[in-house]
């Protein structure tokens, strides 16, 4: 997977957000405020793309996939973090990403799902 397939798939989510995080030197993605993606690095500079998760699936995509790990930097029960170099199927990724963005989505509350014309 590369970083500008990730990046367009992201930013086309529903009200979807980006900001690159200076101190972090990373890509971040969010909706309604809150982060859902982030494409960064670890510590020796390997790209990675960290998605929030739902506790039981991130076990599981931890035990199938080897290049899926808990969260970089991030909370290990909620976040995984997945290589780019990942023996993964691009239908995964995308799917992992629409995942996470709906694990955002489902928690704002319904005012600001409103403001961004979401689903409720």
């Amino acid at each position: 997977m590369n970083k500008e397939t990730l990046d367009a798939y992201c930013r086309k989510l529903p009200g979807c957000t980006y900001d690159y995080q200076v101190d972090w030197e990373c890509d971040r993605y969010h909706v309604g405020g809150k982060m859902f993606a982030m494409i960064g690095g670890d510590a020796k500079g390997k790209d990675i793309l960290t998605l929030k998760c739902d506790p039981a699936r991130a076990d599981e995509l931890r035990e199938i996939y080897e290049g899926i790990i808990p969260g970089y930097h991030m909370n290990k029960t909620h976040w995984n973090s997945i290589y780019f170099d990942a023996d993964i199927p691009h239908e995964l990724w995308e799917r992992l990403i629409a995942h996470a963005h709906e694990m955002v989505l489902q928690k704002l509350p319904k005012r600001v799902r409103q403001e961004l014309s979401l689903p409720e």
